[in-house]
């Protein structure tokens, strides 16, 4: 089935022409629950890797050994939907909840803090599903996205690992059936449930903050003057008025190219550490496909659909539910990636 993104509130260009100049496209993935295979784009699906090739691991220093089960975590996902499904006393039983009381419970496994730790395959995307996606170096055309199961990366001792791989499709001959996994993982999150794609290319526009001075301001008057206005009139039945970061610029969810939303910081400059060039957005994996104040991205076919149980068909979980944008370098996909969480 597709998705469709509902057409935006309010026309944004008509309000402030200046827009048009910075209107860009992003594409919405909108992963579903599935059973994608190798050749398809997919979260949390079978990746296309040789089976000659090393798979990616972790080679930092940190703590691996202790963690829930990744198939425990399979699992307890699958008992909770099928519980909440029925019909009739929709929830679990007593005896399914002592069983998500052991699926719950973590585990010791023997391994030391440098051992290689495979990583958890993410993501991949073939550029003839994903029309934002751009060429990858040297002509490939497959973007393939890894991470380290455990947030213990970086100075702080609790940065995410992402790790992206770029490969021509058409050469890979014999496919890795059966990938490496780690036995436990830091937290459930970093488990993505196997989804399909509906990718959708919508129009975007640029976060706020990185608009023009002067057209980031009359923004912000025009939306503060909203508000004001509902605020007055408000009877506490409808939802606030339509505003440009949350409904007219940039859409929720996983997806690809566009723009990137600094709502939980500043914008700062991601510049390539190789060149010095300034990136652009390559891909966004989000907590939520939707919440509440951004409902009126959700696509059409899952409008009747409740948000606790829909929202969030991928199971991953970026921080505290916010969303992991990834960068690349228009000068050379090959430079290396940069990343922020927002």
């Amino acid at each position: 089935m597709t998705r469709t993104t509902p057409a935006r509130p309010l026309d944004v260009e008509a309000l402030f022409p200046e827009l048009a100049a910075f209107r860009g496209t992003t594409t919405r993935l909108h992963p579903r629950p599935g059973r994608p295979d190798a050749s398809a784009s997919s979260v949390g699906g079978p990746l296309l890797w040789p089976a000659d090739e090393p798979w990616p691991v972790c080679r930092e220093a940190h703590g691996r050994g202790y963690g829930r089960r990744p198939a425990d975590i399979h699992r307890r996902r699958r008992l909770l939907a099928s519980a909440w499904a029925r019909e009739e006393a929709p929830g679990p039983t007593d005896a399914e909840r002592e069983l998500l009381d052991e699926l719950d419970r973590e585990h010791r496994v023997p391994a030391s803090d440098t051992d290689p730790l495979p990583l958890i395959g993410l993501a991949q995307l073939y550029r003839r599903d994903v029309p934002d996606l751009p060429a990858g170096p040297s002509g490939c055309d497959l973007l393939q996205v890894f991470w380290c199961p455990f947030d213990a990366h970086g100075p702080g001792g609790y940065d995410l690992a992402p790790h992206l791989r770029w490969r021509r499709s058409w050469e890979v001959g014999e496919v890795l059936t059966v990938p490496p996994r780690p036995l436990v993982v830091g937290s459930d999150g970093y488990v993505p449930e196997p989804c399909v794609l509906h990718p959708e290319q919508v129009v975007a526009y640029p976060f706020a903050g990185l608009l023009p001075r002067e057209l980031c301001a009359r923004v912000d008057a025009w939306e503060e003057a909203r508000a004001e206005e509902a605020e007055r009139s408000a009877d506490g039945s409808r939802p606030g008025p339509p505003g440009y970061q949350y409904d007219l610029s940039v859409p929720p969810g996983w997806r690809v190219g566009g723009f990137a939303s600094w709502h939980a910081t500043d914008p700062y400059p991601m510049d390539c550490p190789a060149c010095a060039a300034p990136m652009r957005l390559l891909l966004t994996v989000d907590s939520t496909e939707w919440d509440g104040g951004s409902a009126s991205w959700r696509p059409l076919e899952d409008r009747d659909r409740p948000t606790h149980r829909w929202a969030t068909p991928t199971e991953v979980t970026v921080g505290r539910s916010g969303e992991l944008n990834v960068f690349t370098c228009p000068a050379d996909p090959g430079h290396p990636h940069r990343w922020s969480i927002q």
